[in-house]
């Protein structure tokens, strides 16, 4: 993988570069951290460089005030609904069928027939023994059978 040095980062946050290697860059931002560490670093350094806003304040006001308004009757319409507020049975309705599975004892069943679904599962995840613990094994295994066969032999 090819790093980029602090220098093409300068110049990347500078905009001093062609489209072709700025998207190059950006590519690559996305899968080396070694080079998204130096690109802030970058970002850095030439923040004092960026342009800043002289009253930060007033700036989303002036923005509004530029918006040209096409229809001169937009900000006096008043928006209302017809449709009712329902959310609050909604919430009575989720409470009370809540209430409802619970007394009936239908979470509880639920609850006995995922416990059972786990069980099986707990007990297949047995650790494999290591490699060395299976030659460990295999050698005791072997040397188990010259000794019945030595024993055999008396």
């Amino acid at each position: 993988m090819k790093h980029y040095s602090y220098e093409e980062w300068q110049q990347y946050v500078k905009d001093e570069m062609g489209n072709s290697l700025r998207e190059e860059l950006e590519g690559h931002l996305y899968t080396c951290d070694q080079c998204l560490d130096i690109y802030l670093l970058a970002v850095t350094a030439n923040q004092t460089s960026l342009p800043t806003l002289p009253n930060e304040t007033q700036f989303t006001n002036r923005v509004m005030e530029m918006v040209p308004v096409t229809n001169s009757n937009v900000s006096k319409v008043k928006i209302t609904s017809t449709v009712p507020d329902t959310r609050l049975f909604h919430y009575l309705l989720a409470a009370a069928a809540t209430l409802l599975l619970m007394f009936s004892g239908v979470f509880q069943t639920l609850a006995s027939y995922t416990s059972a679904f786990e069980k099986p599962m707990i007990q297949e995840k047995k650790p494999k023994p290591s490699v060395t613990e299976g030659v460990i094994n295999r050698t005791f295994a072997w040397m188990d059978s010259i000794e019945k066969k030595e024993a055999i032999k008396k």
